[in-house]
């Protein structure tokens, strides 16, 4: 026998998520004492205490409340999967999917990805989130994200990755370097050189690997967590560097020219896909979502 209703859960999300009764009450717009009342009997009926009432300080959840957390997001989900299929007889892909990003490949990549999904799912709304891998697969831990746009490095156990493209590493210069005149370019012509390394976790392990495969370490000068940093300061003749993304146009923010020329060297490529919690069951907009994903990098 279930114990619980879904209003419960989502009364408990919204504490979580606002910090406080009063806020969750706003947000939900329902009194205050509903609200602690659902909560309450919620607890009751689970057994353990899911929130701690802070005095004129809002509420946190448990340990028990956190754990639960996950849960009860996915539920809330699945629900309102369900209810966006009964309501369209299981044909239209509707509601909302909340994706996150590695924040270098957003800006290539989302928005023409968005654009040619709006066509196909009219019903369809995206949440979207930027942010370094860790912050992401903190995110999807907390609930707070249903699947996110990643390089496959590091994904951990917990997660499982759906290959979308595997995307070879190329070397920016500045557009005056004596190697841009090469079709191709080998770090071995340049490892003397200034490197400019984009220093953002995962990035950053595969670029020094990519050195580290090639018997070679790179003469770092700067590092950035910029994606246009970078190329900014490679624009100005201050290093070379080693990337994947790459944003179309070949200047930087400040006008300056780059040179972009393929890696001579044999090195492992980087693949972009899609991650998701393993103990999250796809819903319709995920799956919907991951299969027009794998046709539009098909197609890209």
């Amino acid at each position: 026998m279930i114990r619980y209703k879904l209003r419960q859960l989502e009364y408990l999300i919204a504490c979580v998520d606002t910090g406080s009764l009063a806020a969750a009450a706003e947000k939900l717009h329902v009194s205050q004492p509903s609200i602690s009342a659902a909560i309450s009997k919620l607890e009751d009926s689970l057994g353990v205490q899911l929130l701690l009432r802070h005095h004129a300080q809002g509420v946190s959840p448990t340990a028990n409340g956190d754990r639960l957390l996950q849960s009860a997001r996915n539920i809330l989900n699945h629900a309102e999967d369900l209810q966006h299929q009964a309501a369209e007889a299981g044909n239209a892909v509707a509601g909302t999917l909340n994706l996150g990003s590695f924040a270098t490949l957003a800006p290539v990549y989302l928005p023409g990805m968005v654009a040619e999904l709006k066509q196909l799912y009219p019903q369809m709304q995206l949440k979207l989130t930027e942010g370094t891998q860790n912050r992401l697969i903190y995110e999807m831990r907390q609930g707070g994200l249903e699947m996110a746009l990643v390089y496959d490095i590091d994904i951990p156990e917990d997660l499982t990755f759906t290959e979308l493209s595997e995307m070879p590493p190329y070397v920016l210069l500045p557009a005056d370097h004596a190697c841009a005149v090469n079709d191709q370019v080998s770090l071995k012509d340049l490892v003397d050189d200034p490197f400019v390394l984009l220093d953002v976790s995962p990035s950053r392990n595969y670029f020094t690997g990519v050195f580290s495969h090639l018997g070679l370490e790179p003469n770092i000068a700067f590092s950035s967590p910029s994606l246009e940093l970078v190329r900014g300061l490679v624009g100005r003749g201050l290093g070379y560097s080693l990337l994947v993304t790459r944003p179309h146009g070949d200047l930087t923010y400040d006008g300056q020219e780059l040179a972009i020329r393929p890696l001579a060297d044999n090195v492992p490529g980087s693949r972009i896909g899609l991650v998701r919690l393993k103990t999250m069951r796809p819903t319709q907009l995920m799956k919907a979502f991951e299969k027009f994903s794998q046709s539009w990098f098909e197609g890209y």
